[in-house]
């Protein structure tokens, strides 16, 4: 089976770590930030950062159209943290001039679950993938509020003041978590995704 070619969005954020994932998982990973190599890609990871940095740098490289594009010609997506912001098509407690790309049909709240100061990792069970609980890390991260009728429910926190809140989607060729999976050395959300590319490709 082809080795499928997955970018990670290189505009700011968790990149390296990405593509260091995304390798391990099987998958042929590099830096994506113009639009002919948006066009070489199977799929794309939208890293952890600054959701309001992302947004404006997507436009500073001309990047915001190609990619809605893609995504609308069903192009496989996976946001992490500021990626899931990215993915909403609707965000709280965003700045104003703040866009994203709407792909998943969810309502997200940015920092929900505090500031730097207030990061933590737990557990977190992912549908569809096999083993222990996620050792989720949670950075300045969202959660979900609202989900629409076609986005599945793949993970919730399971304990503490943020029990139950929804940290980890799917809506078809979009994926998207709260947190950072990039960080841990754990590739099973990487190779799931990769499946899902193979899969689209």
């Amino acid at each position: 089976m082809a080795v499928p070619v997955i970018g990670v969005l290189a505009l700011q954020g968790d990149v390296r770590e990405h593509v260091a994932a995304l390798a391990g998982a099987g998958a042929e990973a590099r830096p994506v930030r113009r639009p002919a190599e948006l066009d070489a890609v199977d799929g794309l990871v939208i890293p952890g950062g600054e959701s309001t940095t992302i947004s404006k740098l997507a436009d500073v490289f001309e990047m915001r159209e190609p990619i809605d594009k893609r995504i609308t010609a069903g192009l496989p997506v996976y946001g992490s943290c500021a990626g899931m912001i990215m993915l909403a098509s609707e965000v709280l407690d965003g700045r104003p001039d703040q866009r994203g790309f709407q792909g998943i049909e969810m309502t997200v709240r940015r920092n929900a679950f505090g500031r730097q100061v207030d990061s933590f990792e737990a557990p977190v069970r992912i549908a569809g993938i096999e083993g222990e609980p996620f050792h989720a890390i949670f950075i300045r991260a969202p959660w979900v509020e609202r989900v629409g009728e076609g986005v599945e429910v793949l993970g919730r926190v399971t304990d503490g003041p943020a029990a139950d809140r929804i940290v980890a989607v799917r809506q078809g060729n979009l994926l998207a978590t709260s947190f950072h999976p990039e960080l841990t050395g754990d590739l099973r959300l990487h190779r799931y995704f990769v499946d899902l590319v193979r899969a689209a490709v």
